[in-house]
């Protein structure tokens, strides 16, 4: 290689350098600064107008604690960190008269839907109406979060319900005996690998994990029983399954059925700024640093908590996969 070529590759380096730093500051500066005493989450926009509005937050894909992501070409999850801190500034803006969930999601952990559903009935008791517009799906924990909400609005299609809790272990034993495969586990108690893949799951430790899903189920009851004005038994009655929107509003579950601007007309009715209000979206804002994750998400790069098989290891509160043709 010649000295001149050597040079021509040194300044490219450094002339890309210097580009890639200068569009990382104006990238940083037009997202703005993080809103305060939100965790360090810039939620914004922050609307700041001087007319009433009904605000509208995103809940899309699982639902999962920590921060929420997405890709170039759709997918993602929802972190409950990020939708808490949408719903505080909410609850901070004096012109937000109400609030439109837009979910379209099976469900996630019960931790990050309890986490979401709190902060909802917070908003809720500081004189916010919060109304829920379920898509194609609000099922399992996505329906936690919305029967926090003041009223639910459904299309007669939509896949919710799924009140219910589930834990799935796997057992490669069989499989890794047959290529040689062979572990060896330490630990400190007699629990302490419960569900680990490489052996069977043994009647004590069965006990273990139902308990722990029938704590949680339990709690899940409770949940849309009180909100919904239900009784326990009615609410077990659907033993988990799935329902359309039309089957949910015959059920209780669901107040009336209609598409995402019938649930704006609700929210305005119900917080006194009649059938057409004024709308804002308040999606998160996005950070110079976010390109980088919707690349990952979109080459699969990315390590989200569900990105593998095993890749969570826990209680789940989600609907399986429906497919629906006409």
């Amino acid at each position: 290689m010649t000295d001149l070529s050597r040079r021509k590759i040194i300044g490219g380096i450094v002339l890309g350098t210097a580009v890639l730093a200068l569009l990382a500051a104006f990238l940083a500066g037009a997202a703005g600064p993080a809103g305060n005493g939100d965790g360090g989450i810039a939620v914004g926009p922050v609307y700041a107008g001087a007319r009433p509005a009904v605000g509208v937050i995103e809940i899309n894909g699982m639902i999962v604690g920590g921060k929420s992501s997405s890709s170039l070409f759709g997918g993602g999850y929802t972190g409950s960190q990020t939708v808490m801190a949408q719903i505080r500034q909410v609850s901070r803006n004096p012109n937000i008269k109400a609030l439109v969930l837009r979910i379209n999601s099976p469900g996630g952990t019960p931790a990050a839907s309890q986490e979401i559903a709190e902060e909802v009935a917070r908003l809720k008791n500081s004189g916010v109406k919060v109304v829920t517009s379920m898509s194609d799906v609000a099922a399992s924990g996505a329906y936690w979060i919305a029967a926090s909400s003041d009223r639910i609005v459904a299309n007669p299609g939509t896949i919710t319900g799924s009140i219910g809790v589930i834990i799935q272990t796997r057992n490669y034993q069989g499989l890794f005996n047959k290529i040689g495969i062979e572990g060896q586990t330490f630990k400190s108690g007699a629990y302490k690998d419960m569900g680990s893949t490489d052996r069977p799951v043994s009647e004590e430790e069965m006990k273990i994990f139902q308990s722990m899903v029938d704590d949680t189920y339990q709690q899940f009851i409770d949940v849309v029983a009180r909100n919904r004005k239900l009784s326990p038994e009615a609410v077990h009655r659907l033993n988990g399954r799935v329902l359309t929107g039309r089957q949910a509003v015959k059920e209780g579950l669901v107040d009336q059925l209609g598409n995402f601007y019938d649930a704006l007309s609700v929210a305005g009715e119900i917080s006194g700024l009649g059938k057409n209000p004024r709308v804002v979206s308040l999606g998160p804002k996005r950070q110079w640093w976010s390109f980088l994750e919707d690349i990952e998400g979109s080459t699969g790069t990315g390590r989200g908590p569900f990105s593998t098989p095993g890749g969570y290891s826990g209680v789940l509160l989600i609907c399986p996969p429906v497919e629906m043709k006409e």
